[in-house]
């Protein structure tokens, strides 16, 4: 069994409430579709009580498990618009002070190497 992260036993209040949001929605999505939790889980090759999970806003949940079912939905489309580089104002603003136009590699970066 992994580790218990902090993070996924108690999350900041906006990450455990966007999760959450996140549930709801694809729940609400699942329902109008007259999609069955066991459906879902057939589709994405998972135990039903994963995609219970993933509904209740788990915070253990998998992203994978998340886009699976934006997927099965046909709602995958939508996540190219999350944290787009070209729709991030404070990034796009901090990089033309700093005259960067991407990462480094820094001083303890990754090398080609291996």
């Amino acid at each position: 069994m992994p580790p218990r992260s902090p993070l996924t036993e108690t999350p900041p209040f906006a990450v455990e409430t966007a999760i959450r949001t996140l549930g709801v929605n694809l729940r609400t999505a699942r329902l109008r579709r007259n999609l069955t939790m066991a459906e879902v889980a057939d589709k994405l090759g998972v135990n039903r009580h994963v995609i219970a999970d993933a509904e209740n806003g788990k915070a253990g949940t998998g992203v994978a498990v998340y886009v699976g079912m934006l997927w099965v939905m046909g709602l995958l489309d939508h996540l190219e618009r999350v944290a787009d580089p070209a729709a991030d104002e404070v990034g796009l603003a901090r990089s033309i002070a700093d005259g960067r136009e991407r990462a480094g590699r820094g001083a303890g970066g990754m090398d080609n190497d291996f």
